[in-house]
C-alpha cells in the first residue's frame, strides 16, 4: 500500500501557526475534517487525546505521528502538517517536533492503520526526505517527496534472499532482527536504517520485524545458515537461540536507528566470539555483543516478570472477595448464620484458588524469565513449598531465583552429554533434577530462615499503633505516587500484596488509598483552579474521578508526564497524608484491587474513615499543585477552545 493512497493534497495542511502540542493536533483534525474523512469531530479528538494519554506519539527525530481508531472515521487517511519553528511535542528523544502526520483508521481497518504507521516511519528516517518536507512549499511538492521516496524505499522481500551457498554469495549476507515494546515505530524505523546503510554498503541484508501486528519478513533456517552475522536490535525479548554458533550483536532498538554502519561492520567481522545458544550457554562463554545490565536491573527484570504474571490473580481473587463480603463478613463460612452458598464459591474461587497461586506464579515466572521454559516446573514447586513452608513472598521469591539460576546450571552442566540423550533434556532430565535439587533446597536450607523473617515482619506490622502505623500509611502512600506504576509503585504494592496474604491488611490499606488520590486530585485541583487548566484538561475532571474511584492511578500519568517537578510532588503529599489518616483511623481494606466498592464491601465499618483520607489527602494535594501550576499561555487556551467548538 502507497502512502499516497491515504495523504493526499485535501489532507495536507502545510505550514502550522501552532505552538504546542494540542494545537498541532488540533489543526490536523480540523484538516481531516474539513476534507470529508471524520464523520464525529470530538468522538476522534478524543480518541487522539487518549492515544497521546497512553504515551507520546513525538517518535524523535523531529517526527510526531499521532494516530487513532475509532468509529468517527469514515475512511483510513493521514493528514500532513510541518513547523520549521518546531513545536515541544514530548517526544521521545526531548527534540522539538517539526513534521507531523497524523494517521485516521476505521475501526475495522487495523491491517491499514499498522501498515501506514509502519510504512511512514520506515521513509522518514532518511535525513533528505526529512529535509525536504521540511522545506516543501506546496501540496504536491509534499506528495512528490513521499511517493520519491516509498518507490525507494528498501524492499527487503528482494533484496534479502538468501545466497545458494555461503561460498557462493557475490556479497556479504546480513541478517537483523527488530523489535520494540510497542511494535510500531522504532521496530520499523530499525529496520529501514539497517537496509538503507547495508544498501549503502554493498551488504546483503534481510531484517524481520516483531511489530504488533505479528513477526514479519521471518528468517528462515537458510538465512541463517548463509549468513555471516545477525544484528538484534530489540527492547524486548525475541528468540535467539536459533543463532546458535553465528556472530550476534545484540542492543537496544535504538542503536538500530542511530549507528547502523557500526552495526552492520560488527556482524560482518570474523573474530567475534560466536553466540551461544540458552540449551548450550556456559559459564565464561560470550554470546556476542551484548548491552551490559546491572546485577540491580537484572534481578528488578526478572522480579517484575514474576509480578505482572501474579497481577491477574491478585485482582481476580481481591475482587472475588470483596464480592463475598457484600454477602456478609462470614458469609463464606457454613457454621455462620450468614452463610450463603453462592459466596463460598466465590471465596473458593477468589481467596482458596486465586489467592493461593499467586506465589507459585510469582515464583515460576520469575524462573521463567531466567532461562525460559525449563525453569517453570522447579518455580512452580518451589514456590508451593514457600506456602506450604509458611515463608510467604519472601520464600517465593527465593525459589523463583533459585530454579532459574539453578536451572541454568543444569543446562551448562549437561551440554557435552551425548547427542542421542539431547531429547531428554527438556522432558525429563532438566525437570526431574531441578524440582528436586530446588524443593530439597527450599525444604532444608531456604525455608526455615525466609519463615522467620516473614512471620518476624509480620509479628512488626502486627504490632504497629498509633504513630508508628501512621508512619507506614505515610511512606506506602508516597510510594504509590512517585512514579504512578512504575517500580516503587509496584515495590510497595508487593509488598502490600504479600503482608494481606498474610493476614495484615494495614499495607494495601495505605497502598490502595495513596493510588487513589493522584487521579482525584488532578480533578479536584481543575475544580478549584479553573483558569490555570485548559478546557480539554478540564474535560477530563469526570474520568479522573472515576479512575481514582476505581484505584487506578495511571489516570494521572499524562499530568505527571507533561509536568513532573509540579505534579509528581505535589501528589506525593497527599497520598502520603492520605495513607497515614486512613490506618491512624483504623482502616482496613480486604482486598487488593477494587477502589471505592472493596472499601464499601470489606471495611464497611471504617468506609467513611477511608473515604474521609482520601479526601483530606486529595484535597491538600489539589491545592498544592493548583498553586505551583503555571497558568496556560494564550495559545494553548485558543488551541483547547477551538477543539471544543
Amino acid at each position: 500500500m502507497r502512502i499516497t493512497e491515504l495523504l493526499t493534497r485535501e489532507t495536507i495542511a502545510m505550514d502550522l501557526d501552532a505552538t504546542s502540542k494540542e494545537s498541532v493536533i488540533d489543526a490536523l483534525v480540523d484538516q481531516l475534517d474539513h476534507a470529508g474523512i471524520l464523520s464525529d469531530v470530538k468522538a476522534f479528538k478524543e480518541a487522539i487525546m487518549a492515544r497521546e494519554g497512553q504515551s507520546t506519539t513525538g517518535i524523535g527525530e523531529g517526527i510526531a505521528i499521532p494516530h487513532a481508531k475509532v468509529d468517527a472515521v469514515k475512511k483510513p487517511a493521514i493528514a500532513f502538517g510541518k513547523s520549521k519553528a518546531g513545536v515541544d511535542y514530548q517526544s521521545l528523544d526531548g527534540q522539538p517536533a517539526h513534521l507531523f502526520f497524523m494517521i485516521a483508521a476505521p475501526e475495522g481497518g487495523a491491517q491499514t492503520h499498522l501498515d501506514a504507521l509502519a510504512k511512514l516511519s520506515g521513509v522518514l528516517m532518511d535525513d533528505d526526505v526529512r529535509k525536504a518536507l521540511l522545506h516543501a512549499q506546496t501540496p504536491d511538492e509534499v506528495l512528490s517527496i513521499i511517493d520519491r521516496a516509498d518507490d525507494e524505499a528498501p524492499d527487503e522481500e528482494a533484496e534479502a534472499a538468501p545466497a545458494e551457498t555461503k561460498n557462493e554469495s557475490p556479497e556479504p549476507y546480513v541478517l537483523g532482527v527488530t523489535a520494540c515494546p510497542t511494535g510500531i515505530a522504532h521496530t520499523y524505523m530499525a529496520k529501514d536504517a539497517l537496509l538503507k546503510q547495508a544498501k549503502k554498503m554493498g551488504v546483503k541484508m534481510k531484517v524481520e520485524t516483531n511489530g504488533s501486528s505479528g513477526i514479519k519478513n521471518r528468517l528462515t533456517s537458510e538465512d541463517i545458515e548463509n549468513a555471516q552475522g545477525v544484528i538484534v536490535a530489540a527492547d524486548v525479548h525475541v528468540e535467539t537461540d536459533r543463532f546458535d554458533g553465528k556472530n550476534v550483536v545484540e542492543v537496544p532498538v535504538a542503536d538500530g536507528i542511530k549507528r547502523p554502519e557500526e552495526l552492520i561492520n560488527l556482524a560482518l567481522d570474523t573474530e567475534r566470539t560466536p553466540f551461544k545458544a540458552r540449551e548450550g550457554r556456559g559459564k565464561g562463554q560470550a554470546s556476542g555483543k551484548q548491552e551490559k545490565q546491572s546485577v540491580g536491573k537484572t534481578i528488578y527484570k526478572h522480579l517484575m516478570n514474576g509480578v505482572s504474571n501474579m497481577l491477574p490473580l491478585v485482582i481476580a481473587g481481591g475482587i472475588l472477595m470483596a464480592i463475598v463480603f457484600l454477602f456478609g463478613p462470614n458469609s463464606f463460612d457454613p457454621k455462620s448464620s450468614e452463610y450463603n452458598a453462592f459466596a463460598e464459591q466465590l471465596w473458593n474461587i477468589g481467596k482458596n484458588s486465586a489467592f493461593y497461586l499467586i506465589i507459585p506464579i510469582l515464583s515460576a515466572f520469575i524462573a521463567r524469565s531466567i532461562t525460559e521454559k525449563p525453569g517453570m516446573a522447579a518455580g512452580l514447586v518451589g514456590g508451593m513449598l514457600a506456602m506450604s513452608g509458611d515463608s510467604g513472598f519472601i520464600g517465593g521469591i527465593i525459589a523463583g531465583f533459585l530454579a532459574g539460576y539453578l536451572t541454568e546450571g543444569i543446562k551448562a552442566m549437561t551440554r557435552r552429554m551425548p547427542q542421542s540423550l539431547e531429547g531428554l533434556k527438556p522432558t525429563l532430565i532438566y525437570p526431574i533434577l531441578s524440582v528436586t535439587i530446588t524443593g530439597l533446597l527450599m525444604v532444608y536450607v531456604f525455608n526455615p530462615p525466609a519463615a522467620w523473617v516473614n512471620h518476624l515482619l509480620l509479628n512488626g506490622l502486627n504490632s504497629l499503633s498509633g504513630a508508628n502505623i501512621m508512619l507506614l500509611g505515610l511512606v506506602i502512600g508516597a510510594m504509590m505516587a512517585i512514579d504512578m506504576g512504575g517500580p516503587f509503585n509496584k515495590a510497595a504494592y508487593v509488598f502490600a500484596t504479600a503482608a494481606l496474604t498474610e493476614g495484615n491488611a494495614a499495607p494495601i490499606t495505605a497502598a490502595m488509598v495513596g493510588g487513589m488520590i493522584p487521579p482525584i486530585a488532578l480533578a479536584l485541583s481543575m475544580l478549584f483552579f479553573k483558569r490555570k487548566f485548559t478546557r480539554t484538561q478540564r474535560g477530563s475532571i469526570v474520568p479522573n474521578f472515576v479512575m481514582g474511584a476505581s484505584f487506578i492511578t495511571e489516570g494521572a500519568i499524562p499530568f505527571a508526564a507533561a509536568d513532573p517537578i509540579r505534579v509528581i510532588p505535589s501528589m506525593m503529599i497527599g497520598s502520603g497524608i492520605g495513607g497515614a489518616i486512613a490506618l491512624g483511623l483504623g482502616s482496613s481494606i480486604g482486598a487488593p484491587h477494587g477502589g471505592i466498592f472493596v472499601i464499601l464491601g470489606t471495611d464497611f465499618s471504617h468506609a467513611l474513615q477511608t473515604i474521609l483520607a482520601i479526601l483530606v489527602g486529595a484535597a491538600i494535594s489539589a491545592v498544592i499543585y493548583g498553586i505551583l501550576k503555571r497558568k496556560p499561555t494564550a495559545d494553548e487556551i485558543a488551541a483547547s477552545e477551538s477543539m471544543d467548538e
